[in-house]
């Protein structure tokens, strides 16, 4: 099979709608058209993520303010994104209100990218925040959390093992192979390929030989990183057609509920 014969679905992108939200580092993306013209000139056909902007102390109408940017950029581009949404830690309560109420009346079925260091928060843990977790997970929402470690990770999996939490990027070194072994233990626990780690030869071979197919899914972090690398990265490893087609989309429906 030739790349084009599969449906690549990115699971870790960044949107927006206005200059204050384009995550870019360089020209290229400065608009929503070209954002969504430049993945699918990648090959993709739908993608995923939340809105992020850089905070220092966030209030929670900030939260809310981003995830409707990404509820606007599926208006826009209704056939193609899949609008993740931000929680915040030290507001269970109004972070609760927020999943309970766009799942139900907006059909959102993703939460994050959560990126604490970058938007005001330390933890993913604390007082209260447990409520959170607990209801993504009576929800069957998979979170996709960026982690400096994986100490908060196995806190929140041990504690909701029927969360699924996506975790976000591969890293690199001691690191990487960590997390390959972290996925392989932890049953409710998955692998986003973006940022760092695909530009290894052999790692994702390595990874599904270690923690199997259904852990990992194909991400970008677009636009901070290029997506066509990242597609052609997995493309060249000595994967079967069925681990990439669990790879490049099929992981993600399941985890989300998305029908064929």
């Amino acid at each position: 099979m030739e790349i084009m014969d599969f449906e690549i679905i990115d699971c870790h992108v960044h949107p927006f709608l206005i200059p204050e939200t384009n995550l870019t580092r360089f020209p290229g993306t400065e608009t929503p058209d070209i954002f969504v013209a430049e993945m699918k000139r990648a090959g993709i056909v739908k993608c995923c993520g939340s809105v992020a902007k850089q905070l220092t102390s966030p209030s929670f109408d900030q939260i809310k303010t981003l995830n409707r940017e990404a509820l606007e950029f599926r208006t826009r581009y209704p056939d193609f994104f899949i609008p993740g949404i931000h929680i915040l830690p030290s507001c269970p309560e109004e972070s609760c209100r927020e999943i309970e109420e766009l799942y139900h009346r907006e059909n959102v079925r993703w939460v994050g990218e959560l990126v604490g260091y970058f938007m005001g928060y330390p933890s993913y843990l604390g007082d209260g925040v447990f409520k959170i977790y607990d209801l993504i997970q009576e929800l069957g929402m998979p979170v996709n959390i960026h982690s400096a470690g994986l100490d908060e990770i196995n806190t929140i999996c041990k504690n909701f093992p029927k969360l699924k939490v996506v975790i976000a990027h591969p890293c690199d070194g001691q690191e990487m192979n960590a997390r390959f072994e972290f996925i392989k233990a932890i049953p409710n626990a998955y692998l986003d390929l973006s940022g760092t780690g695909l530009f290894r030869w052999g790692m994702l071979r390595y990874g599904i030989d270690t923690a199997g197919m259904d852990k990992f899914l194909f991400g970008s972090d677009f636009p901070i990183c290029n997506p066509f690398m990242n597609l052609q990265a997995v493309f060249f490893e000595h994967l079967t057609d069925r681990e990439l087609e669990a790879v490049f989309s099929g992981n993600f429906k399941r985890l989300i509920g998305m029908a064929d």
